[in-house]
């Protein structure tokens, strides 16, 4: 018999949508954040693409690339014992062919070590999803609001509000089960909207922004732990972490300038005859 896997895998998160256990999955962009977000027991987590703007600054996902993704999965990976790892695939890693697509997933699994990759779009995208997954790779869709179409979209707005576009939307997840992904994300999607999804695929919908109907839930850490500098409307803020930061480095500047810190805790010794032979080798 194969040893058993420490890790979740994509069968135990298909397992938690039978029998009604609500999945929760996380952002995390670096190994020490990965090793907390483990040791809290939470199953998944997604090396999101959102660290383009939660980590480097920029205005939105587009700027971030392959090789960036490839960094940060590795110290994730590096962080983390028992949880499924996702690796975002960004913008433009698969749009122009099959091939791209299927060598950048691979990428994902044999040089950053993730079990998974996600990627966006539905019914456009699903021959991509069918060959990456018949390669052994495990996917993740991810439907409604799309970051890396926020210019299509005009900009990070609610999808699914419109007839043509929720009827797109159902066949989207559809076309990613199909296809064989082994779970859908459901971003700024109506409630209500989001619930019939989830009715009519057979694979788990992960939501964020989409309801609490969902077989679960994603958010960007940064938000989560109130290290942000915006709150958005589908996030709940459960800890004030800037905040506390910002004191403890003050605290620091503080002590710094006054000369109480470092104490002699602080300190190493040296012996005083070491010190000593130092001191007479000066004259």
């Amino acid at each position: 018999m194969a040893p058993q896997t420490k890790r979740v895998t994509i069968n135990d998160v298909k397992e938690m949508k039978s029998r009604g256990e609500k999945i929760t999955m996380i952002t995390a962009y670096d190994y020490a954040t990965a090793k907390m977000v483990d040791k809290a027991g939470i199953p998944l987590i997604l090396v999101g693409d959102s660290l383009g703007m939660a980590v480097l600054g920029y205005e939105n996902t587009l700027p971030v690339t392959m090789d960036v993704m490839i960094h940060h999965c590795k110290a994730v990976v590096r962080g983390s014992e028992h949880a499924l790892i996702v690796g975002d695939m960004p913008f433009m890693s698969y749009h122009v062919s099959t091939e791209d697509a299927l060598r950048n997933a691979g990428r994902f699994i044999q040089e950053a070590g993730t079990q998974a990759v996600k990627l966006e779009g539905g019914v456009t995208v699903a021959d991509k999803v069918k060959r990456i997954v018949e390669c052994g790779i495990p996917v993740m869709g991810h439907i409604g609001l799309t970051p890396q179409s926020v210019n299509q979209l005009g900009g990070h707005l609610v999808q699914g509000k419109k007839l043509d576009v929720a009827e797109k939307l159902l066949d989207d997840a559809k076309a990613l089960e199909q296809a064989g992904a082994f779970a859908v994300v459901l971003e700024a999607v109506p409630a209500r909207l989001a619930a019939l999804v989830t009715q009519q695929v057979g694979i788990p919908t992960i939501g964020i922004g989409a309801g609490a109907t969902c077989d679960g839930q994603v958010q960007v850490i940064y938000d989560t732990l109130g290290l942000s500098d915006f709150l958005p409307k589908h996030a709940k803020q459960y800890a004030k972490l800037a905040e506390i930061m910002e004191q403890a480095l003050k605290t620091y500047l503080d002590e710094v300038k006054a000369g109480t810190f470092p104490t002699k805790d602080n300190s190493y010794i040296i012996d005083n005859s070491v010190l000593d032979a130092v001191k007479a080798n000066l004259k």
